[in-house]
């Protein structure tokens, strides 16, 4: 097949028509063809008001089937997609839609129940994503092609649509598909450009080290918006044949065992904190008795114990399972090593945004402990240190799964992207002579939330260190995946104030409290540390984070 993004998913469309595609958990289940015929309405709309080619259309709101829908139309169009985490603040989602200048905006109702229309004038509607109610409309094209919806798909297609009506255009690898921002401030947030050519080298690369065939099964429950759950928990499932099913609420772990119950995937791609949770909660305490203690120093019975441990953990993903693929963040090393022990069919890859997002993997059998696999196929791998086996350097990559640069911001492409075309990754690692790379630090100081929410410490330092007698701070995330904020007080400023100690303690929860209610749920702080001195800096002036790991 040609090296065509598009060709995929109108090939998927026509060979898997009565197959289930998407599903929202427990709710209505959407056929390809269902998919197929949504697509053309969205068309239609999108041809009515004016869209063309290289538009820019957004979308925020709860993973779910018609999220799916509207990211297929949009792209088959020729439109450029514009993801948005729907956990955002409402100022963030006016700023991407403002600087990505979309034309038309499709919502959740829980997400548009706090935006405001009038903080982007840019839009000329809003379409509400599961039955595209027209919410806003600033165009009397976009009104007559809502009202009169179905009477012009009649007219497209008077003898039914059918399989050989679906006939998409062709998408040229350097062409933009996708812009999606690595977090919401406009200060810090970065619309990282994807071309169809990533789009297409990680499809290919999920069909190339993959085993999913037509009707296999597969719970989403990463957000849409991030590339990691776009790419391999919906569209390369859709390419196959799949049926996806959106876990459309909040992925607690008890609603995500559930539904592996019910569904017995074939894959599970997740992010490491919900398999730790699972493991530490579910598992290590019924192997720390004293009793069990004993017997896992017999060897016969030893391995036994393992068997049922093993068999007891595939059983509570669905005891479908290939594998199951982890990525987004570093794995705890304790439970890595309980996992390799019971021989658990586990993964962990390497990714990022910039590469949409897949640059090192490896197939579970082959998978090295502790390191995030090799370089993918058609990317290449090098670590820029003078001994990469043994001195830890930055990990850099080239190939087609990278990024066009930054919208709007040819500097901070600049930055990343060199004259030979390699990335620089920010990433500290080194590389065995296998190919296998470890990573052993995070320059970048990513953080990552609980159902895979990127998190930038950063940002939410600016606003603390805005608040009243805070002098510096920084945020970290404890081993529960809380995070909490350390703070240097301003303790001349709060002695001017007549402030004693007690007084300074009280006005850094206030802080605490005020901060939080500007920022999404995943990324709260739980509890306040005052350090009574400065924090030590490099001679650059910034805070030696790797100091400051954990609460004292």
């Amino acid at each position: 097949m040609e090296q065509s993004f598009i060709a995929f998913l109108e090939d998927s469309i026509q060979k898997n028509w009565d197959l289930d595609a998407l599903t929202d958990y427990k709710g209505a289940t959407l056929q390809y063809k269902d998919v197929a015929r949504k697509i053309e309405k969205l068309h239609i709309i999108f041809e009515l008001s004016g869209i063309k080619k290289g538009d820019k259309i957004a979308v925020c709101g709860r993973n779910s089937s018609h999220w799916g829908v509207t990211f297929l139309a949009t792209i088959t169009y020729g439109a450029v997609i514009v993801p948005i985490l729907h956990e955002f603040k409402a100022d963030n989602i006016h700023n991407i839609v403002n600087h990505s200048e979309a034309r038309l905006l499709l919502v959740g109702d829980m997400v548009w129940e706090n935006l405001n229309e009038n903080a982007m004038p840019l839009l000329e509607g809003v379409l509400l994503m599961n039955d595209f109610t027209l919410l806003v409309s600033r165009s009397e094209r976009l009104d007559y092609a809502r009202d009169h919806l179905n009477e012009l798909f009649g007219k497209k297609f008077p003898r039914n649509f059918r399989r050989e009506h679906v006939s998409y255009r062709r998408d040229k690898p350097e062409e933009l598909a996708v812009i999606n921002y690595t977090s919401g401030t406009t200060s810090y947030s970065k619309g990282v450009m994807i071309p169809y050519r990533a789009l297409w080298s990680n499809t290919q690369f999920a069909f190339d080290v993959l085993t999913m065939k037509p009707g296999d099964k597969l719970v989403s429950m990463l957000p849409m918006a991030h590339m990691y759950g776009l790419a391999f928990e919906f569209l390369y499932e859709f390419c196959v044949g799949c049926h996806i099913y959106f876990l459309t609420r909040m992925p607690s772990p008890k609603i995500i065992f559930q539904a592996f119950a019910d569904i017995k995937p074939n894959l599970v791609v997740a992010v490491p904190l919900i398999i730790e949770k699972i493991i530490k909660k579910n598992v290590l305490p019924k192997l720390e008795s004293p009793a069990m203690k004993i017997l896992l120093k017999v060897p016969i019975i030893n391995d036994k114990i393992k068997a049922t441990v093993r068999e007891q953990m595939i059983q509570a993903f669905g005891g479908n399972f290939y594998q199951i693929i982890v990525g987004g963040a570093a794995f705890n090393q304790e439970i890595e090593q309980f996992l390799k022990s019971i021989d658990f069919p586990y993964t962990v890859g390497y990714g990022m945004t910039e590469c949409a997002p897949i640059i090192c993997y490896e197939d579970w059998k082959r998978f090295k402990t502790g390191s995030c696999g090799k370089a993918a196929p058609r990317m290449e791998v090098k670590i820029v240190s003078p001994d990469p086996e043994n001195i830890v350097g930055e990990i850099i990559c080239k190939g087609p799964n990278v990024m066009l640069g930054y919208y709007k911001n040819p500097e901070a492409t600049a930055e990343v992207i060199d004259k030979e075309g390699w990335l620089h990754t920010g990433d500290l690692g080194i590389m065995d002579a296998e190919g296998n790379i470890t990573i052993k630090g995070r320059s970048k100081n990513m953080l990552l939330g609980a159902s895979g929410q990127n998190i930038y410490p950063e940002e939410i330092e600016d606003k603390l260190n805005n608040m009243p007698f805070v002098a510096e701070s920084i945020i970290i995330q404890q081993t529960d995946g809380k995070l909490a904020a350390l703070i240097y007080p301003d303790f001349d400023d709060a002695f001017a104030h007549g402030m004693n100690n007690d007084a300074i303690t009280q006005a850094m929860e206030e802080n605490r409290i005020a901060l939080n209610a500007e920022l999404p749920a995943y990324s709260q702080i739980t509890r306040v540390k005052i350090y009574p001195e400065e924090f030590e800096k490099t001679p650059k002036k910034s805070i030696k984070r790797f100091l400051y790991q954990e609460v004292k």
